[in-house]
Order: structure tokens, then sequence, then C-alpha cells
């Protein structure tokens, strides 16, 4: 199903009891993410959590913040208004099969016209809900009564630093009359206690592409230096870092926009694995099973969803030098250190006039991201079977932070067909930060490390069966000697088969006869 809005994702989850409201004032700094870290660490996710006062430098905004909405299966689903991931799944993998591909090419091809089929290609609009409230920074606010002037701020940092034990956010915080959106008093958090400073979470970047047009929706963290720049943290592998190479290259302005909220489908497509070229609006259209409508920003060409709660307008220069960005308590469970990034100054702010501002916190696992990225591997496991039909299924368990460590089903049915699969997903896309691979036999349930693990030290000889090579490295993994580049491991965990040096017999797997636990089953029955 479609949302209107973000405000509208949280009320059906607040019908579905999936919702906590915090009414009490909670500070953005810090505060909001202990309560997140402890309820997203709640067996199986959690709720999602609605803090309905938060403070920013001990002023309550009058934005709600909404975290955790997408922290379970159940939440996965119903964003996109399914009973299930997996019901998803299924459909989109037969309309695939529909014609099978022979080859990689035509398997995006397909992907495309099978994401096209339910009127998912976007649309443009005038206008939208987005544009409720609009501050450029070249003109005054335009809205129909005038604001209140803006406090006299000049860094989140040095407020942040200011602030002491004694004068945190409680029954005395006051609500702020409502001001022009900038950076400065939107409730954006500040996570973990080293962090550099303020992060916008769940950003979804538009980039174009300075050569063929082509647009890229992903998600890149903001940290906010004041108020109007920002960085922009995308890493060298990802798409916006090359569209961001040409323009540097051509020494042209890069127009960028940020937007939050909307749809739910908007932060799980700019994160899922797309296939590069094809357009990530036109997944979340499929997804939600309405077209998205895009509304061109105010001060540059770039299109954003007309219904989103917050946009962010901007520009990268090339001709600046790069700024020190971070640091950040990232997903690893480790703060990335500060690296040098591009930044993004900001042109104008829109929003809705009913914004809620959706973030999530990340750090060590289980966090929100592990649900958004199972649900992208189940989506996505056609498009892996499609090249490697063996595959009967893969998950990357919460231990190896979205992509360190992946576990593999497989069907085989000839010598060394597991290190076939190693190679061949170390080749797609982000699989390429894979650290370790563990490939297991197709009865094998992956989805249970304990089982895993087993085959894994019982199935293998360390010698024979590891697999060790090198290639590129996420920029977050701060354990390989030079940043981007590292080793990987794969482990053939199947079962041996001749042509793979194993010459002895191999045993059979223990296992009770069937009618035995028929028996023993009826006699448990007649006792109870």
């Amino acid at each position: 199903m479609a949302f209107d809005s973000f405000r509208d994702f949280v009320n059906v989850l607040d019908r579905a009891g999936e919702l906590k409201r915090i009414s009490q004032p909670v500070a953005t700094e810090l505060e909001i993410t202990e309560i997140a870290e402890r309820e997203m660490k709640s067996p199986g996710g959690g709720k999602a959590l609605l803090f309905e006062q938060p403070t920013v430098n001990g002023v309550v905004s009058p934005f709600p913040v909404a975290v955790n909405t997408l922290g379970s299966h159940k939440r996965m689903a119903m964003s996109m208004g399914a009973e299930s991931v997996d019901a998803v799944a299924n459909e989109l993998g037969a309309l695939m099969k529909a014609k099978p591909p022979t080859s990689f090419k035509e398997a995006i091809q397909l992907l495309s016209l099978a994401l096209d089929l339910r009127h998912a290609k976007p649309k443009s609009v005038k206008t939208g809900s987005c544009k409720d409230v609009i501050q450029r920074f070249d003109s005054p606010p335009s809205r129909k009564e005038p604001w209140p002037p803006a406090p006299d701020i000049t860094s989140v940092a040095a407020v942040c630093d200011r602030r002491s034990a004694d004068d945190r956010p409680g029954d005395g915080a006051h609500r702020a009359p409502l001001q022009s959106p900038t950076l400065l008093n939107l409730p954006i958090l500040k996570c973990w206690p080293l962090d550099g400073g303020r992060f916008i979470t769940l950003p979804c970047v538009v980039t174009r592409d300075p050569d063929t047009g082509e647009r890229n929706l992903g998600m890149y963290r903001i940290q906010i230096y004041d108020d109007k720049t920002t960085g922009m943290h995308w890493q060298l592998q990802k798409v916006a870092a090359r569209h961001g190479r040409r323009y540097y290259e051509k020494g042209e302005r890069m127009p960028v926009a940020i937007f939050i909220g909307g749809d739910p489908m908007f932060p799980f497509a700019a994160t899922a694995p797309m296939p590069d070229g094809l357009d990530e609006f036109l997944l979340a259209g499929y997804l939600r099973k309405k077209s998205v409508e895009l509304v061109k920003c105010e001060t540059n060409d770039l299109e954003v969803p007309a219904n989103a709660d917050f946009v962010i307008e901007g520009y990268i220069d090339p001709t600046e030098p790069l700024r020190e960005e971070g640091p950040f308590g990232d997903h690893t469970g480790y703060y990335t250190l500060p690296e040098p990034y591009p930044v993004f100054h900001v042109t104008a702010v829109t929003h809705r006039k009913d914004a809620v501002y959706p973030c999530t916190i990340v750090g060590i696992p289980p966090m929100e991201d592990f649900y958004i990225g199972g649900a992208s591997v189940k989506l996505f496991l056609p498009i892996f079977k499609m090249n490697f039909p063996e595959i009967v299924d893969i998950a990357l368990p919460a231990e190896g932070v979205f992509h360190n460590l992946v576990f593999v089903s497989i069907k085989k049915t000839y010598p060394m067909q597991a290190y076939k699969i190693m190679h061949g997903l170390w080749g797609m896309g982000q699989m390429m930060f894979t650290k370790y691979i563990v490939v297991v036999d197709a009865d094998v349930n992956i989805h249970n490390t304990s089982e895993v693990l087993f085959h894994l030290t019982a199935n293998t000889d360390p010698q024979r069966d590891s697999l060790f090579t090198k290639g590129p490295s996420d920029v977050l993994d701060h354990a390989t000697s030079e940043i981007a580049v590292g080793s990987k491991m794969g482990f053939d965990a199947t079962k041996k088969i001749p042509g793979e040096g194993f010459k002895r017999a191999w045993p059979p797997l223990i296992k009770m006869d069937e009618a035995v636990k028929a028996r023993v089953e009826n006699i448990l029955k007649s006792k109870a």
C-alpha cells in the first residue's frame, strides 16, 4: 500500500499495536539513542517509537521523532502493505520467471520490466505537500503568516559543548515556537558520545549523472556542520560518488537533494542493492503499488517525492577542499574515524506542515538495520538465483553487521561448486564488501546460525576447504590495513564429493527412524 506521509505510516503502526508513544521531553542528544537501542535489542526488534516532545538543545521541537519503524519482520512487511516480505519476494520472482533470461544484461532488463508492470514508473507533478513550508536561503521564508525570528545559533557543535549535565531537558523543557526550518532546529540526533556532531541517519540522497542524466537514490550519512553546511559521506564505491567524480572532473557545481520521510519504501529503496542504472524510485513504486509522484526542487533541477516530510536542497562545489567528516558510531559496532569528504551547501529547506522526522540509530547489532538488510536479501534473492540457479537461500546474520558475514545454501551437483558461488557473489554489487562467505548444503537452515556453525566445524578441513582472496572493502571497516582495500575468506562447508580431494567415505548425519518418532509421539500423547 502507498503511504501519503511518514505520519500516515506511523498511524498505521499505532493502530496495529506496533508503536510506543513517549510523551515526556527526551533529548535528541544521546537520550533518544539510549531508549531506542534498548527497544531495538528487545526480542523480535521491539516496537517502533514516537518521541512526541524531542528536545534540541533543551527546547522541545515542533516535529516528533520516529525511530525503529522498520525494526521487525512484521513492520517491514507492513511498510510494503504485505503479509510478509517473502510474499513480496515470491511475487517479484514469479514475474521475472515469465521469461528466463539468458544473460546478466537480459536479467537486468527483465527486472526493469517486472518492476514497471505495476504502473511503478515515477511521474512528475507541479507541487506537493513537501512544499507546505519553504525556506530559501536567498529569500525570506514562504508561508501564509510570518515566521518568528530564528534563534541566534551559529554552531550545533558549540551549543552541544556548552550544554552540561545540569541543564539537560526534563520537565522544565519548553516548546519552541515554530521557526524557519534550518539544520539547527530540526530534531537531528547526536547518537553516540564520541560522534563528531549531529547526523541525519535516514537521508535519501538524490544525485544525477552529468553525462547520461540517470538519477540515483542512495543513503549516505549527513553530518551537520552548521546551519547551511553538512558532510556528504558517500563511500568511493557508491554511485553518487561516481557522479561526484564526473562533476569534479568537469569543474561544475553538483546539484544534490536530500529528502527525509514520505513513504517508508523510500529509505528502503535507497538502501536496496539495485543494479546500477535502474531507478530506485521504480522499485519504490512497485513496492508501494503506486507510482512515486516527484516534484522539482526550489533551487535546483532535481526531483524529490512530493509527499516527503523534509527536503534539503543544495550543491557540492568541486573547487573547494574536502572537509573532515566524523567520527561516527557506525553499524560495525565501532566508531568510524574522521576522513575527508565533500561539503554539501544548503540552499533551501522545505517541509510538510505535519512533518514527522524519521531516523534510525546504528551500533552494535542487532539494530533496526538488521531487518532492513534482511528484507533486501529476501527481495533480491530471485536476482541471485537467476545468475546462480543452484542457490537455495542467502542469509546475513546480525553478527555480520550487514555484509561482513554471508551464509549461502546450495544444491551441489559438481566439484568446486561452492567456490564458484563465492567468486560469483564477491563480484555482485555490494557483496564485494563481504569478508566471510560460508557455503553449506541445501538441507541446512542458514537462518539458524548455530546450525550453520555446526556444519562449518563438522564438514571442513581448514586448509582444504578455505579460500583467501583480495578485493575492495567497506570504507567503514576499521580492521583493514588500508582504507577500502582488504582480504576475504570463503569456507566450503558442503558435503565433499569425488573430485574435491576427499578420498574417504562421507558418513551419514545422525537421524532417528521416522517410524520410531511417530510411535514415540503417540506414546507421549497417550500419557498427556
